[in-house]
Parts: structure tokens; sequence; C-alpha cells
């Protein structure tokens, strides 16, 4: 079967109001966050905060308390009110490397290794409780201790400027990873990038790629997707899935124009580039001090043209509700509450269907938004890219 999954969501605080992620919103709790992704039509999400040991004791007291509502299942995860599996997932920054700071999504089975990751983790960071902390250890040895307890590593937004493997860490995965570098099945691509520029690096070939949201916002969940082909939805399968290269049949992701790194950024004239990539200097005043682009960091280190294996997932451009004019939160509640989830209203109903609902008006932004009708203004520097 079909399952749509978004593996990178961040938890902003505890039932308590203890925050996880300072930087989130305050409304991503566990709870809050699987409600949300029955209404955007999620199926599978890796909530990555979970080495948080609060977070872990709120888990086991929601599967004692609501009794029926959470089950832990078998092959791994726990399954939300029959609709949503919840994968207990660590985003890590590496601190162990010659250079850079890259983020690292540690996978485990259930909340018992979960908690012997944390146990171990908490010896080479300052603070477990909180989300993304700097940690000592190199990749390898990370990943060694997340495959002792039956868990996969996952680069994350491996191509990011500031926090990830390809923008300021390394030219190459294998040189970081060396001979676990077959151990590593996925990448994750992030939001300024897209499998035909993942591409261009040889050495990716024989991963799969991963298209997840990084939400730091409930509303923000799904906006980057995968749909994966399971005999059914558990951490086991989904483990077995990205190691075959054949799990994931479809990625649903930003235009990576959207994305608010796409492309080099001009911190003096606060422009973005226009010119070929890559770009070392802003064309506009010649200032060296920049954020390098995305765009600009792959053809930088490119080794072949755009080729992809013959596993490689279909990618589908999608631009979530919320980019498109006309469209706010009440806008929103309105299509899912009448007509579908959010993934269903974006690239599934009919535009009788949409103008019934919201008005011609809209249903026509939605559909020109499915069809790649709409112009982009390109993002860079932190900020996102808009539909103009």
């Amino acid at each position: 079967m079909y399952y749509n999954a978004d593996l990178h969501v961040h938890i902003g605080r505890t039932r308590n109001g203890r925050p996880v992620k300072i930087t989130a919103s305050p409304n991503l709790t566990v709870e809050n966050i699987l409600n949300k992704c029955i209404e955007k039509g999620i199926d599978i999400v890796g909530i990555v905060d979970c080495a948080a040991p609060e977070i872990l004791d709120e888990i086991e007291q929601l599967l004692k308390t609501e009794y029926g509502l959470y089950e832990e299942l078998e092959g791994g995860g726990i399954l939300f009110k029959q609709k949503v599996l919840l994968l207990l997932v660590s985003e890590i920054e590496v601190g162990g490397e010659l250079r850079g700071s890259p983020h690292l999504l540690c996978f485990l089975k259930d909340i018992k290794s979960m908690r012997k990751f944390s146990k171990a983790l908490s010896k080479h960071i300052n603070n477990v409780n909180l989300s993304t902390q700097r940690c000592s250890l190199n990749s390898v040895e990370i990943l060694k201790i997340v495959e002792d307890l039956d868990g996969f590593v996952v680069p994350a937004h491996i191509f990011t400027p500031y926090k990830s493997y390809y923008g300021n860490t390394t030219d190459r995965l294998n040189y970081i990873f060396n001979e676990y570098f077959e151990n590593v099945n996925a990448v994750e691509l992030g939001l300024s990038s897209d499998t035909f520029l993942a591409d261009m690096i040889s050495e990716l070939r024989g991963k799969t790629f991963l298209s997840n949201s990084d939400a730091h916002s409930l509303q923000k969940i799904g906006r980057e997707f995968n749909v994966f082909d399971l005999p059914k939805p558990d951490f086991t399968s989904l483990k077995a899935a990205l190691k075959s290269m054949k799990g994931v049949i479809r990625n649903y992701g930003l235009n990576p124009a959207l994305g608010k790194y796409h492309r080099t950024f001009c911190l003096d004239c606060n422009k973005v580039a226009n010119v070929d990539p890559p770009a070392y200097k802003c064309a506009y005043c010649n200032s060296k001090n920049i954020v390098f682009g995305v765009l600009d960091r792959i053809y930088e280190i490119k080794d072949q043209e755009m080729l992809h294996p013959p596993f490689r997932a279909e990618y589908v451009y999608q631009i979530p509700l919320k980019f498109l004019p006309g469209i706010g939160p009440k806008t929103i509640k309105k299509l899912t509450r009448e007509v579908g989830s959010e993934i269903y209203v974006t690239h599934e109903a009919p535009f009788e269907q949409l103008k019934n609902s919201v008005g011609e008006k809209i249903a026509k932004n939605i559909l020109d938004a499915r069809y790649g009708n709409l112009k982009i203004e390109t993002g860079g520097g932190g900020i996102y890219g808009k539909i103009i």
C-alpha cells in the first residue's frame, strides 16, 4: 500500500510547556502534530526530538492513559487512531568532524531503543532535553551507536549552507563515512534542492532521496513529503524500503526556487543572484559578503550532469496552500473541512469541487500551482521564495 510520509517534524514544547525546539512553535506538541497529520493527509510522521527524556516520558504516558488511541507496534513505531504512524527520531548536530556542523537524523525502532540512545547521547551533549544539540562525537561514532540499537541514520538537509554535510562540511559524503558509506541508505534533500540537482553528484546514485518538511510549525507539516510503497506501516518495513532503494515511489517537494537558501544572497545589498551558478560574489555590488546558495554549491561540487538511476522516484513539485495568494488559515480550514486533506486539495481535487468551496479565483490559483503555471521569485539568504 501507499503511504504519505513526512519524516522530519520538530516538537516545540512538551505537554507541560517545557521548551524542546526553542525556534519552533509552542503549538508543536506530540498530540497536535499527530492530529495535524490526519488533517494534512500524512500517514507516517518522524518526530525528530524523541531523544529528549521528557518527550519519551510523555509518549509512554499517552500509551498508558489514552488507551486505544496509541498503540506501540511490534514492528516498531506507534500507531495513532489507527491512522498515523509515529516514528521515533533524533536530529543531532554533529560536532566531531574536522569542520562544519552537519545534522544527522537517527531513527530508532521503539521507546526502549530510543531511551538507550538518549542515555548514550547524554554523555556527549550539554542538554539532552533540547532539540538538535551539538554532539562531540563524529558521524561514524553516532552511526555505530544507532546501528547497535538496530536503527539507521539519514543525513539531514544535505545541501543547506550552515548545518549540513555538503553545505559546510565536505565535498563528498564518502570522505566522512568512509567504509560505512554503504550503511547510509538515504539522504534528505532539503527545501532548496531536488532530485534533478542531487543527481549531479555521482556518489548519491545508490541512495534513496527523501523530501521532508523540517516543520517548525504545524502548518508546515507536509510541505514536502514522500510516498512509500510498504507491505504495512511500521519501522521495520520503512527501514527495509530505504535499503531496497525501491520503497519511495514519489517525492513531493517545493520548487527549489521557493527554498530560503536556493541561490547566493548578498548580505550588503540584499539581492539574490541571477547569474549562472556558482555565484561567488554579488553581481550587483561586487561584494563577497554573501550566503552561498544551494544551487551554487551543487554546481561547485557536481561531478556529472544530471543522471537518474533507474530506481529513482518521480519528483513532483508542489506549492503549499499557504504560499498561494488569497489563501490564509481560514481558507485552508474551510478547504480541509469541505473538500478533503491538504494533500488531496493540492494534488487531486477537481476544479468544480474547489470552486464550490472557495470560489473560482482561489480554485484557479490552486490548479495553476498544481500544473506549474505560477511565476516564482527565487529565495536566498534565509528568505523564502514567493509566488509573484
